[in-house]
């Protein structure tokens, strides 16, 4: 979960490198460093945000046409200057690496053996002396780096440059994001096409194994079995624009504001198209009409988008749905059905423990794969044979937004269609469907005009340490999600439940400390809800309650109410997520937390 950035160039690349590592620092933000070939080695590193090393840079006049940079999140080693990359060895190999080592014990003690010294805890420091290693023997640089990953374990992305190979800088890849960007007279590599977007939009993404070489003027890859091999050039249409603040306060808030042109612009086509197979790929009809089931794969918010899919999928479509946390699902035995379609959902595509999943899927003989994702060209819609790109734009902030609402979107697009395909859709339903998505973002619009009042209750949570959500049917998954994002980025202690499974343990945790934050539209189940709200009341609980313009609730003592637009039916839950996204930002303002960046997190999650 780290950002790399590099570049061999005609030019100073010192600022382009801390450009790069601004914008790939949503990636890890515990320290930032660059190294340089300037003679010597020149490096520079430092504890905390990319401004504080740039700083360090400035006053140190660092230069260089070859160099390589990196924002870390910190897995192996604390957060010290000692473990912050680059990593140098013998003072001639600096690399920079995303990912997670598995054996670098063993490759430790090895090269302690051989005479090197570590000055850090972290496994990268291994990939520097390995390299350096064979580089000692063979003197080529990307012999060296393709004998090294040979001996890896783990997920990598690695990127390496020689003082005595000025020429050339090499990269690999495996299980962890990284393309090369292609300019006129130098060349980048990068975790994020956002690091190189100043200075090209043409770009290559390396396939897991490959190892490159690049040049001022070329670039050449090699497969995991060391043949040269061609890769695909994409043109990127990622705006720099869509990556700047503009007038807003953090990118948490701006990507909240965004979400009814995000909803507008990833169902536009769903409309247009009337629920159109063909929007999931080529051969979505046939795999459709083949399926018997569906397991959907996510982590963190994804996981909840999957939840609340179930509901629809099983209502409207009549499949059965089951939905499985990534990082679980590949570590235990299951019973594979070749006919079960396998739902991947990730905001960046490049999601370890769900890609991992998805292969592991793959391995038991289930070949029908969709990746809902956002990301064009990741690495888990590459890896699948449907995809339906969300069109959320860039998410820069850590805590999901927009992905989750467009996500939200697509599945119930996924449903609808399904339903379709299968029979069960009257015209009736059709028209209704097409007509909910076409008001959706209306309805989202009207609830972010809910702002002020969210943010005076907000003003409540910030002495609280503790919170409970409560939902029940598909909004339960709702309830999760908004006790998540609190958690998330003002860092008090939140969980949600089906409200129905209050009497079943949980409200021995309700006093008049404990705010309870109620999803509650006006739904079959609005009845139920009022019940479990009556046991939270009964113990000196506060409760703060969205409910929808039309349900008939009154504030009263110890009850706060805040009234979404009227319900909107099956669509419902996109529309009261937006409540509940705003409640945690406005909570993690009172608070004073860093809202786009909260600590010990980081937004594409590269590892295990």
């Amino acid at each position: 979960m780290c950002g790399i950035v590099g570049a061999i160039a005609q030019r100073n690349v010192v600022p382009l490198l801390i450009e790069g590592l601004g914008r790939l620092e949503y990636r890890g933000y515990d320290s930032a460093g660059v190294a340089v070939l300037d003679g010597i080695i020149r490096r520079v590193r430092a504890v905390g945000r990319v401004a504080g090393m740039q700083t360090k840079a400035a006053q140190e006049n660092l230069q260089g046409q070859v160099g390589i940079g990196h924002t870390r999140w910190a897995t192996h080693g604390g957060v010290t200057e000692h473990n912050a990359h680059p990593h140098i060895s013998h003072d001639e190999i600096a690399v920079v690496h995303n990912g997670i080592i598995e054996n670098h014990d063993e490759h430790r003690a090895h090269l302690q053996s051989l005479g090197y010294v570590f000055e850090s805890q972290t496994d990268t420091e291994v990939i520097a002396h390995l390299v350096h290693h064979h580089y000692s023997e063979c003197g080529d640089l990307l012999i060296s780096l393709q004998r090294a990953v040979v001996e890896l374990v783990g997920a990598y992305a690695i990127g390496v440059v020689a003082l005595k190979s000025p020429d050339i800088m090499v990269c690999a890849r495996m299980g962890c994001p990284l393309l090369v960007g292609l300019g006129d007279g130098e060349n980048f590599i990068a975790s994020d096409v956002s690091a190189v977007l100043a200075s090209t939009r043409r770009v290559i993404y390396l396939e897991d194994g490959d190892v490159a070489a690049l040049t001022r003027e070329q670039v050449t890859i090699f497969d995991k079995a060391g043949h040269r091999i061609e890769r695909p050039v994409h043109v990127s249409d990622v705006s720099l624009a869509s990556m700047e603040l503009g007038p807003y306060s953090h990118f948490m808030q701006k990507e909240v504001y965004e979400q009814p042109l995000a909803l507008t612009d990833t169902i536009e086509p769903v409309i247009s198209e009337d629920f159109n197979p063909a929007l999931f790929g080529d051969n979505a009809e046939a795999i459709f009409r083949d399926i018997n089931s569906i397991l959907i794969l996510a982590a963190g918010t994804s996981y909840y988008a999957g939840l609340t899919a179930k509901y629809w999928l099983e209502s409207i479509a009549k499949i059965p749905v089951s939905v499985e946390i990534a990082s679980e699902y590949r570590y235990r035995e299951s019973v594979p059905n070749p006919r079960q379609m396998i739902i991947t959902l990730s905001q960046s595509g490049e999601t370890l423990d769900t890609m991992e999943a998805l292969k592991h899927a793959k391995s038991l003989g289930q070949p029908y794969t969709l990746s809902i994702c956002n990301v064009m060209e990741s690495a888990i819609p590459r890896a699948s044979s449907l995809v339906f790109y969300t069109r959320a734009g860039a998410e820069i902030g850590v805590a999901s937004t927009k992905a989750f609402t467009t996500q939200l979107a697509a599945l119930f697009a996924l449903a609808v269609t399904l339903a379709k395909l299968r029979g069960l859709l009257t015209s009736e339903k059709d028209i209704e469907y097409r007509d909910s998505l076409r008001h959706l973002p209306g309805s989202v619009q009207h609830a972010l005009n809910l702002e002020p009042q969210i943010a005076e209750w907000a003003k409540a949570f910030a002495s609280r340490h503790h919170a409970l959500f409560l939902g029940r049917g598909i909004h339960y998954p709702i309830a999760l999600e908004g006790a998540l994002k609190l958690k998330e980025i003002s860092y008090i202690h939140a969980e949600a439940y089906p409200a129905g499974e209050l009497k079943h343990g949980p409200l021995a945790l309700v006093d008049s400390d404990m705010p309870v934050v109620v999803i509650a539209p006006k739904d079959a189940l609005l009845e139920k809800v009022k019940s479990n709200m009556q046991e939270v009341r009964a113990r000196g609980g506060e409760l703060f309650v969205f409910a929808d313009l039309d349900s008939h609730f009154s504030e009263s003592e110890g009850v706060r109410v805040i009234r979404t637009p009227r319900h909107v039916g099956v669509l419902s839950p996109i529309v009261h997520a937006i409540p509940v996204q705003l409640l945690a930002y406005h909570a993690a303002l009172q608070k004073g937390t860093d809202v786009d960046k909260p600590r010990n997190l980081a937004k594409s999650v590269t590892v295990e």
